[in-house]
C-alpha cells in the first residue's frame, strides 16, 4: 500500500473506499500504512443491498437486474462513493468469497473492482482462488495492483 499511498500524495489525490465482499479490508490495510491519513478520507461497507440502496443510491432495479456482484453494481458503487465521500478516487470491491455459491449465482472467487478516478470510471473482474479469508485479502491486493496501474498512466 506505500506505492499507492506515495502515488496519491504526489498527484495530490484523496482516496475513499465502498466495500462489500471485502466487509472493510481494503480501508482497513490501507490505514495500516504510516501517512495513510493523507489521503485516505474514509469508507463505507455496504454489504447489504438495502445499504447499497440507501448510502449510495444506487437504484435497486440495477442491482435486481445485473445482480449484486456485477461490473454495473461495481461500477455504480465507486462513482456514487466518489461523490458521497467527496474523494478524487473511489475504489469499490464486490463479489462471491465464498465459501459457497447460490445457484444461478457467481461462482467462488468472481468479484468485480470499480475505481472512479477524477471523471473516469473503470471496472475489472477478478477469479481469484482459494478460501474465503485468502480471496477477501486478494481482491484487496488486486485494488491496490490496479489503482496504481491506473495513478501511473
Amino acid at each position: 500500500m506505500k506505492k499507492l499511498l506515495e502515488l496519491l500524495s504526489n498527484k495530490g489525490y484523496s482516496l475513499g473506499s465502498v466495500e462489500s465482499m471485502t466487509a472493510g479490508l481494503f480501508a482497513s490495510t490501507f490505514a495500516e500504512t504510516p501517512g495513510a491519513s493523507k489521503v485516505f478520507k474514509g469508507g463505507l461497507v455496504t454489504y447489504s443491498v438495502e445499504e447499497k440502496v440507501k448510502l449510495l443510491g444506487i437504484e435497486e432495479n440495477l442491482i435486481n437486474y445485473f445482480g449484486v456482484v456485477s461490473k454495473e453494481v461495481a461500477g455504480e458503487m465507486a462513482s456514487k462513493g466518489q461523490k458521497v465521500l467527496n474523494v478524487d478516487v473511489c475504489v469499490s470491491i464486490t463479489g462471491n468469497a465464498g465459501p459457497t455459491a447460490e445457484p444461478g449465482g457467481m461462482p467462488v472467487g468472481r468479484a468485480y473492482v470499480g475505481v472512479a478516478l477524477k471523471e473516469k470510471n473503470y471496472v475489472f473482474e477478478l477469479n481469484l482462488k482459494g478460501r474465503r479469508n485468502k480471496i477477501r485479502h486478494d481482491a484487496v491486493l488486486a485494488v491496490q495492483e490496479k489503482v496504481v496501474e491506473l495513478l501511473k498512466k
